[in-house]
C-alpha cells in the first residue's frame, strides 16, 4: 500500500494523487520510489490506456524537500526519471496548485496539461544555487521557445496559471472545481481511442527527442552534482529555513 501516491482506477484510467499534503506534495525519497511504481504498473498493465498525474490539498507538488536535498544523482530521483522518460502511454496533468521545481519540469514530459485558477508555477532552481534538472534546460526552451526559458529560469519567478497558458506550458486553464474533470474527460476520450495506435503515436512523439532529453539529462546531473553543497547552495538552504532572505554576496 502506497503511502505518498494514491491511485485510483476508473475504467482504463489511473488517476494518481500526490499525497504529502503537510508538506505541500513536496518530493522525499518515499515520493520518488511510489511515483517510480506506479508508472511502472500502469505501464505493464495492459488494462490502463492513459493516466492522469494530481496533488492533494490544493498544491501540486512544492518540488524537492528541501531537507533531503541530495542532488540530481540521488538513486530515487533518477531512477523516477528513468522511469517517466521511457513511460509510452498518454499521461496527463491536472496542476490543481503551486508547481514548484519538479512541480513545473514534470509537466514538460506530459502529453495534456490543464491548470487550475489560482495555480502558479516556479523553477526555483538559481534562487536555490543550483541547475536546473528533469531535462528542463532542453524541454523548457523546446516548449516555449529560448528567450522565453531563459528570463524564466535565469530570474526563478513565479508563473500565474494564465501566463503559464500563455507560455505553452499548459494548454487549459480551468475553475479549480472543474479542473479534474475536465482532464479525467480527455484521458477517457483517450481511452476510447485504439490502444495500440495511441501508444505507437506516443513512442513517435518521444523518439524524436529521446536522445535529446538523454543528453540534457547527463548534462544536468552532473552540474547539479557540483553545485549541491556549494556556498550558494548553502547559503539558500539556510536562508530558507530560517527564513530570512538569502546573502549571495559572499565569493
Amino acid at each position: 500500500m502506497r503511502e505518498t501516491i494514491l491511485e485510483e482506477r476508473d475504467g482504463a484510467v489511473v488517476v494518481l494523487t500526490m499525497n504529502r499534503p503537510r508538506q505541500r506534495n513536496a518530493f522525499n525519497r518515499q515520493m520518488w520510489h511510489e511515483l517510480r511504481d506506479a508508472l511502472r504498473d500502469a505501464q505493464e498493465d495492459p488494462g490502463v490506456h492513459a493516466v492522469v498525474v494530481t496533488g492533494t490539498a490544493g498544491a501540486f507538488s512544492a518540488g524537492q524537500d528541501l531537507s533531503e536535498m541530495t542532488g540530481a544523482d540521488d538513486p530515487g530521483f533518477g531512477a523516477f526519471m528513468d522511469r517517466l522518460c521511457a513511460f509510452d502511454k498518454p499521461l496527463l496533468a491536472a496542476v490543481n496548485g503551486v508547481g514548484v521545481g519538479i512541480g513545473l519540469t514534470l509537466l514538460l514530459h506530459c502529453d495534456v496539461v490543464y491548470i487550475a485558477e489560482g495555480a502558479r508555477l516556479r523553477p526555483p532552481f538559481v534562487a536555490l544555487g543550483v541547475v536546473p534538472e528533469a531535462a528542463s534546460s532542453y524541454l523548457l526552451p523546446a516548449t516555449i521557445g529560448w528567450q522565453r526559458a531563459a528570463e524564466v529560469l535565469l530570474t526563478a519567478d513565479w508563473i500565474d496559471a494564465r501566463r503559464a497558458v500563455e507560455l505553452g506550458i499548459a494548454s487549459r486553464l480551468c475553475a479549480p472545481d472543474e479542473l479534474l474533470p475536465a482532464v479525467r474527460a480527455v484521458a477517457a476520450r483517450i481511452a476510447l481511442q485504439p490502444r495500440q495506435a495511441v501508444q505507437q503515436t506516443k513512442r513517435l512523439l518521444m523518439a524524436t527527442r529521446g536522445d535529446l532529453i538523454r543528453a540534457a539529462r547527463a548534462r544536468e546531473d552532473r552540474a547539479f552534482a557540483e553545485r549541491v553543497g556549494s556556498v550558494e547552495n548553502l547559503e539558500a538552504i539556510a536562508a530558507f529555513f530560517e527564513k530570512r532572505a538569502p546573502d549571495f554576496s559572499k565569493p
